[in-house]
Formats: structure tokens, C-alpha cells, sequence
């Protein structure tokens, strides 16, 4: 029987085993079985990754992608296997690896480590000094494969970084600095940031900062990260609280002087509406990178925005441009500042420098801009308002207060903001 029989009858056992393992009930199974059948699939996927490796990098080998005329052997991983480039390039390189890690390669087939650990173990001997004698390389494998069975990759590779102090103590310390200068020189060279629209609403982040760098924004953005404390829980995830303190901590320096002009004014955002909508109810908005923005998107961003009425022609040809108006700025932002000296909604402790002019009544319904009509919101809870479940209105001391939605208090009795007038 040709090898080549030899792989597919493997295959074609491979396939029908693997589909009565996927099949099968895994309710009558007990506890202790449940779990050993899990570590055995999973080392048996490991296996089956090392097999897969050895097949990407024969067909890299033999060039079969550029012939194909793909630019790459990724590009044509990612088309051929309808997976994303970057899995694709993961699956390049731990191939590559295994190939020149011949002892790395048998512990993936025998299931003793993970791709995941693999590719960890083969990027720290990578990065060991290209001056140390092949022995000592095999030794550092071999002391990681050994340390896989106790630590998942992220520990490993911090267990990688001082690997050295194991198989060569003496020249351990001079290359764990030049070790810490090429890493930082790497992450320093490599700092990236991307912001991809998906058309669906979202943009994602992405992107890469050394430690110096990330330090500094962990430092501005933790004060912002902290959960609330009102009685009521945290309703934000940790992740989604992050998320709206990076916005809070941009939308804070674009109020300062500080920055840089931007096409010969500060930085802005500039939504578009339609001219009759304007005057009567605001309706979708379009960001100048032609993304839409939902009414009340629009709403919340016109609360304490510089607003520049423009007169479009049925082309969206600009005929006329007024000036722009600033609201709730100078004597009258002074006074909210004074008067609800920060966040007012219940139990928020965001301070003044934090937090937008919100109109209790749209200013773009006809409504003044004025000291009653006038209150602060951080970022979060100004969009809490403008979803509509809470409202705001001013007390018969001229102060705001919230009226709660009846899941939160069936009563709907109103609450303001304690905490800024604690003495």
C-alpha cells in the first residue's frame, strides 16, 4: 500500500471516528468521565494540528500557493480555508517551527504540549541570543516542552524570558538586558492603532503600545474604569467600562486648548442633518466619514456641541454657511458647574471637567439654553437620558432630579445626586 493509501485510509477513519465522538450523548456520561473525555479529545486535536502543520509546510515548501497565483502561502490558507489571515498566518509560522523543532514537533504529535504552547515555546528560543551554541537551544527547548505540562502560554512565556538563568546562569543576566532592549525596541517599532468600521454600527480597536506607552494609558483610563457604587449595581461590563472611559478621556481633551489644529480649527465632529428635520424633529445624522448616526445619537451629540447651520441644495451643495453657536459656554456653563458641581445623575461622582451641558428640553425644539433649562451628565449617563428610560426635570428649588424607570423603583419616585453635596 502506497503512503498515499496509507493517509487516506487514515483520513477516511479519522473523519467517521471524529463524527461518532461528535455525535454521541454526552449526558449520561459521569463527572470524572466527562473530564477525561475532554483531555482526551483535546490532546488528540493536538495531534491532529501537528499532522495539519506538516501538510502547510510541504505546500509551502513546494510553492504550491504562488503557483496557484496567490501572493502568499497565508492568502491562500485564508481562501482555501475560509479563515481569517491572521489564523492563517499563525498556522504558517507554527509550521515552519515545527519544522526546524524536531523535538517540538514530537511533543505536539504526542499531545504533551499545545499548538498554542508550541508556537510560545518556538518564539522564545527565537529570541534567544543567536551566539549561544546549539546544545544549550535544545536544552531551553527542552526545559519549556517540560514546564508546558504545568503553565498555560502566557505564563510560559514569561517562564521563556528567563530561561537563560536555567541552561547558561552566567552569561544569563547581560542577555536578559539585551533581551529587554530588543523586546522593547520591537514593541516600539511595531506600536499600531486601527479603527475598523464593520458597517454594522460597531468600529473595532485594534493595535499593539509598549509597556511605557501602555502604562500611561492604563493610568488614564483606570480613574474611569471603576464600577458605580449607587445602591443600583453595574450594569457595564468590565470590558464595555473601558470602552466608555477611552471615549471619555478623548472626549476630555478635544474641550482643552492643548491639541493640535485640525484643518485650521480645533478638533470636531461634524454631523449632518437635514435642513427641515432641524426645525421640527431631529432625524438621522451623517458623520463626515459617511457613517449614520440614529436620532438619538444626534440628540445626545447636539446637547453641548458647536453647531454650524449649513444650507444644502438637493445635490448636498453647501449654499449657505451661518456661524457656529457654542452652548452652555462662559458665564452659563460656570453657573452648571457651581450649581450641580459635577455628574448630577444619582450616585455618579464624575466631576465637572467630565461632563456635558445636557438640555432638559431640546434646544433643537425651540427650547432656551439657560440655567433651569441646563444640567451636567458624564458621558455614560447622558446617554442613559437620552435612551429614554429615565427622565430629568427641575425641583421646585430650581435643582435637577430623576425620575427612575418603574423596573428600577414601581413608584417612580425622583432622586438627585447626593454625593457632590456631601460636607
Amino acid at each position: 500500500m502506497t503512503i498515499q493509501c496509507v493517509i487516506a485510509d487514515a483520513l477516511a477513519q479519522l473523519e467517521t471516528l471524529a463524527g461518532r465522538c461528535a455525535n454521541a450523548p454526552t449526558w449520561p456520561l459521569t463527572d470524572d468521565t466527562l473530564v477525561e473525555c475532554l483531555d482526551r479529545i483535546h490532546q488528540v486535536a493536538q495531534t491532529i494540528a501537528a499532522a495539519e502543520s506538516h501538510l502547510v509546510r510541504e505546500i509551502d515548501r513546494r510553492g504550491l500557493p504562488v503557483a496557484q497565483h496567490a501572493t502568499s502561502t497565508p492568502v491562500w490558507l485564508r481562501e482555501r480555508l475560509r479563515i481569517g489571515i491572521h489564523t492563517a498566518k499563525r498556522m504558517v509560522d507554527l509550521a515552519t517551527a515545527l519544522d526546524q523543532r524536531p523535538a517540538l514537533d514530537a511533543a505536539l504529535i504526542a499531545g504533551t504540549i499545545n499548538a498554542e504552547q508550541a508556537a510560545t515555546v518556538a518564539a522564545t528560543l527565537t529570541d534567544l541570543p543567536a551566539d549561544l551554541g546549539p546544545d544549550l537551544v535544545d536544552q531551553a527547548e527542552t526545559v519549556l516542552i517540560g514546564q508546558a505540562s504545568q503553565f498555560e502560554p502566557s505564563i510560559l512565556r514569561k517562564a521563556g524570558q528567563r530561561i537563560l538563568f536555567h541552561v547558561a546562569p552566567e552569561i544569563a543576566d547581560a542577555a536578559d538586558a539585551e533581551a529587554l532592549r530588543r523586546m522593547e525596541a520591537r514593541a516600539w517599532r511595531t506600536r499600531a492603532f486601527h479603527l475598523t468600521r464593520h458597517g454594522d454600527g460597531r468600529v473595532r480597536l485594534t493595535g499593539w503600545l509598549d509597556e511605557a506607552g501602555a502604562a500611561i494609558v492604563n493610568a488614564a483610563l483606570d480613574p474611569l474604569c471603576a464600577p458605580r457604587h449607587d445602591g443600583e449595581g453595574e450594569p457595564r461590563t468590565p470590558a464595555q467600562r473601558r470602552a466608555d472611559a477611552l471615549v471619555a478621556v478623548c472626549d476630555l481633551a478635544t474641550r482643552t486648548e492643548h491639541l493640535p489644529d485640525s484643518g485650521g480649527s480645533r478638533p470636531h465632529v461634524t454631523v449632518t442633518v437635514p435642513y427641515d428635520l432641524l426645525h421640527e424633529k431631529l432625524g438621522i445624522g451623517t458623520l463626515d466619514t459617511g457613517e449614520r448616526l440614529s436620532p438619538t445619537q444626534v440628540r445626545h451629540m447636539a446637547c453641548d456641541a458647536h453647531l454650524i447651520p449649513a444650507v444644502l441644495d438637493t445635490d448636498g451643495q453647501v449654499l449657505d454657511l451661518g456661524r457656529g453657536r457654542r452652548l452652555f459656554t462662559g458665564p452659563l456653563r460656570r453657573a452648571l458647574e457651581i450649581r450641580d458641581r459635577g455628574c448630577a445623575f444619582p450616585g455618579c461622582d464624575r466631576p465637572p471637567r467630565w461632563c456635558d451641558a445636557h438640555h432638559i428640553h431640546s434646544w433643537a425644539e425651540g427650547w432656551p439654553t439657560s440655567l433651569d433649562n441646563g444640567v451636567l451628565l458624564c458621558g455614560y449617563h447622558h446617554r442613559i437620558i437620552h435612551q429614554g428610560h429615565w427622565t430629568v426635570r427641575m425641583g421646585d428649588d430650581q435643582l435637577p432630579e430623576f425620575i427612575p424607570p418603574a423596573y428600577v423603583d414601581p413608584l417612580r419616585r425622583p432622586r438627585r445626586n447626593l454625593y457632590h453635596r456631601r460636607t
